[in-house]
Parts: structure tokens; sequence; C-alpha cells
């Protein structure tokens, strides 16, 4: 019983290390092969690559108060420790609430994918095609165990993968641009060009982009195991957008300019699955592309995993606020790991897919679509309560009177969160399949999830997300 008496989790994490985790979690080979083709398709065509620029413009200004804020919140609670702060015990709890139910649904989303991908991938070397719900317990087993050990470790399985499927993505950039893009139209210059980047629609397209930045906010989760947090944070969140953003902006350009505009937004709403595949095949060859189909399981293992330390480290701080069992908030003795949140975060995985499987729900149009469509949401809702709960609690503390840093920056970034806020929940039915009955089903989720929190907050007057109760 010993291993459950530690309360702190404890690692040497740098910047890099951080950046790592948060740049997996974003799965940039699969936002590359699977949103940049939607995005241009439904969004606004060839100028869908400034959505990136603009998406990583408005997370920026965010992060800015985020950042100046984290150096005051003692715990790894991430964004619902900031909006207790901000707004109230109440509502730190139903953002508590609200957390896990995002990450849940995104990381449930890419095991379904998961399944779904490494089942078609073996298939096509001749291995018997198996359900895919099989596949995804196998890889949910491969995550807890890796999730149990120290996050060293993870990070350096993140590491490896995480190289490699960003290496195939920078030649195929590299080579579009040495062949000087496409044989027809040459570079792509719809980004610099006003009526490109208006014309379709730009919301949606936007909506896209913003999607694939979802776990950057990550980098103050891992505050406990990170080498001198107060600087390590703030320049591991400002790199991780820095890196997602200039990744996806350069890429989706690429890709639109190895086609020409006109023949690129004509695939992509063609072929959007495969667009990326056939676009590596065309530049780097046949075998390339094959490589691509291999690193994008690795790109998804490299999700689920990294969301897995997200989720587990959730509930290790939940569980030592006592919102949660306590036991969740232990710590192993050796491994220094929250081993007990990363097993309960392995079974109430395996148990939602095999709840969905069983449902026969398809792992791509509906289980990946759906959940993802949710965490969408739901991380953009997470994220405007956090901004309110900044500028509040800034002007009410005074514990920092930069201007910049407390007003203007966050002030804007609210602004821009609640236009994104806005078009989402008006897309909401594009996101899971075109159903309004569901997109209200799972606006009406999220939203009771955030009650649920009010709800705890009356009737256990104890209840708190912060482990002290009050800022440092």
């Amino acid at each position: 019983m010993t291993e459950l008496t530690e309360k702190k989790l404890t690692g040497t994490l740098g910047p890099g290390a951080i950046v790592f985790m948060v740049v997996a979690a974003a799965a940039p080979l699969t936002v590359v092969a699977g949103s940049v083709p939607l995005g241009m398709a439904l969004g606004n065509g060839a100028g869908y690559p400034a959505m990136y620029t603009a998406a990583a413009v408005i997370l920026a200004l965010f992060a800015v108060g985020f950042v100046a804020m984290a150096r005051h919140v003692p715990n790894a609670g991430a964004f619902y420790s900031y909006v207790e702060q901000g707004l109230g015990r109440g509502a730190g709890l139903g953002a508590a609430f609200l957390a896990l139910v995002t990450y849940t649904a995104v990381q449930g989303a890419v095991y379904g994918y998961l399944g779904f991908a490494v089942n078609e991938l073996l298939v096509s070397y001749g291995v018997p095609s198996l359900p895919w719900w099989l596949w995804t317990l196998v890889a949910i087993a491969i995550t807890g165990l890796l999730g149990y050990r120290h996050i060293d470790l993870s990070g350096k399985v993140l590491g490896v993968l995480l190289i490699a499927e960003i290496a195939i993505v920078l030649l195929l950039d590299l080579a579009v641009v040495a062949k000087g893009g496409s044989d027809t139209e040459g570079f792509s210059t719809g980004v610099f060009q006003p009526d490109t980047l208006t014309s379709g629609a730009p919301g949606i397209g936007l909506m896209f982009a913003i999607a694939g930045f979802i776990g950057f906010e990550a980098t103050a989760v891992f505050r406990d195991e990170a080498r001198d947090p107060d600087r390590t944070i703030p320049r591991a969140t400002y790199a991780a957008l820095a890196v997602i953003g200039t990744f996806y902006s350069v890429s989706a350009w690429a890709v639109i300019s190895g086609w020409g505009e006109n023949a690129a937004v004509a695939e992509a709403n063609a072929n959007p699955g495969t667009m990326v595949a056939t676009t590596t095949e065309n530049y780097l060859g046949s075998a390339a592309g094959d490589v691509v189909q291999v690193l994008l399981v690795s790109s998804l293992f490299a999700c689920v995993l990294s969301f897995h330390n997200v989720l587990s480290r959730y509930l290790f701080a939940l569980g030592n606020a006592a919102v949660l069992p306590s036991r969740l908030g232990s710590s192993h003795a050796r491994h220094h790991s929250p081993h007990i949140s990363s097993i309960a975060q392995t079974v109430t995985a395996a148990l939602l897919l095999l709840l969905l499987a069983g449902a026969g729900l398809d792992p791509v149009a509906e289980v990946f679509a759906w959940l993802s469509g949710a965490a969408t949401l739901g991380i953009l809702m997470l994220m405007f309560l956090t901004s309110v709960a900044v500028l509040l609690w800034f002007r009410r503390s005074r514990a920092d009177t930069r201007v910049w840093q407390t007003r203007i920056a966050p002030g804007l970034g609210l602004l821009g969160l609640a236009v994104c806020l806005v078009i989402t929940v008006q897309n909401m039915p594009l996101l899971v399949g075109g159903s309004t009955t569901l997109a209200v089903v799972i606006d009406a989720v999220l939203v009771l999830s955030v009650v649920a929190g009010l709800v705890l907050a009356a009737l256990r007057p104890t209840a708190s997300t912060t482990l002290l109760g009050k800022l440092e």
C-alpha cells in the first residue's frame, strides 16, 4: 500500500519534451491527411492554409493571458483551475467535467479511427480482416501500459513517432517546392488573394483549422513534471503553437501547390481521404505513399498516447482535490506516474469503445466524426471560459499589472474565440454527419457536464478543483 501514499508527480521535462507531447496530441500527419482536404472542400478552397495562420494568431493571443496566469496557479489542473480562480468554484468544477468529457471524446474519436486504420493497413499486406474494435483494444492496452510508467518513457515514444510523421510531410513539402509546384499553375498564391481567402465558407475553414490545434494547452497539465515550470511552460506553449501553426500552413499550401489550385479543390471534393497519399505518390513515389499509410497509424497512436497522459493527469489532479475518489490522486512510488488514474482511464476508454462498437457504429464516419465534432465544440467552450476567467482574475487580483499580458491580448483572444464558438455551434450538424438531432444531443451533453459541476459545488461545499483552495 505504500505506493498509494505518494501524491506528487515528478519529472525533468524541458520545453522540447513537452512540445513533443503537445504536437503529438495534435496528430500532424492525421490533420494534414484528413482535415486539410476537408477544410479545402467545405471551407475556402485554395485560401484554406491561411486559416491555420489565423487560428494560430487567435490561440496565441489566448495563450498570452493563459501563460501569464500559469505562474499563479500552483497545480497542474490546466483550464479548470484557471476557471475556478476567475469565475468561482462552481464554474471551475463545471469546467473540470467539461474537460473530462471533451478529452474523452477526442480520444475515443482517434481510437475509432486507429482501429480502422490498423485493420486496413494489415489487410493491404494480406492479413485477414478483423473487427476494427479488436485492434482498438490492442492499442488501448499498449497505451495503458505506457501511461502506467514514468512520463519520460511516453515522451521518448512520442518523440520517435512524431519525428517520423513530420519527416514524411516535410519531404513532400520540399519535393513540391523543388519542382516549383504543379506543372500547370506553379505555386499557389491563393493565400495572398483576398477574393480567394473570402471565397466559399471561410468560417467553416477556420473551424476545421481550430480543431487541428486541440491539445496545445496541455503544456500546463505537465507542470508538476516540468523542469523549472515557470520558464518551461510558457516556452513550450508558444513553441507548440508556432510549430503547429507553421507546419499546418506550409503543408496545406504545399498540397495545394502540388495539384494546382483548381485541381486541388476538385480532388479535395472527390477524394478527400486519399488526397495526401496520392500527392505523396506523385512527388515521392509509390513507396512513399505506402510509408504515409504506415505513419498515419503511428500518428494516430501518438495522438491517443498523448491524450491518455493528459486525461490521466486531469483525473490525478481532481483526485487530489477531492472532486473525484482520492485513489485517483495517487502516484506510483517508483514510476512517479498517476498509475491509478492511468488504469481508470484505460478501463473507461475500453468500455466506451466497446459500447460504440456494440451499437454497430462505423469507426470513421460515425465514431470519429461524431466524437471529434463534440471535442471541437468542447475545447472552444473551455478556452472561452478560461479567457473570461483570466481577464476577471487579473482585474480583481492585480497580481500582474502589465496591460498587454492581462487585458489587451486576452481580450482580443476572447473575441476571436467567441467568433469561432458561434461558427462551430452553427455548423455542428456538418461536423456530425448532417444530423441536427445529434448536434443538439452533443450540445446538451457538453452543457450538462458544466451544470453537473455547478450542482456538485452546491452539494459539496468542500469540493474544489485547486489543491490549495487559493493561489499561492
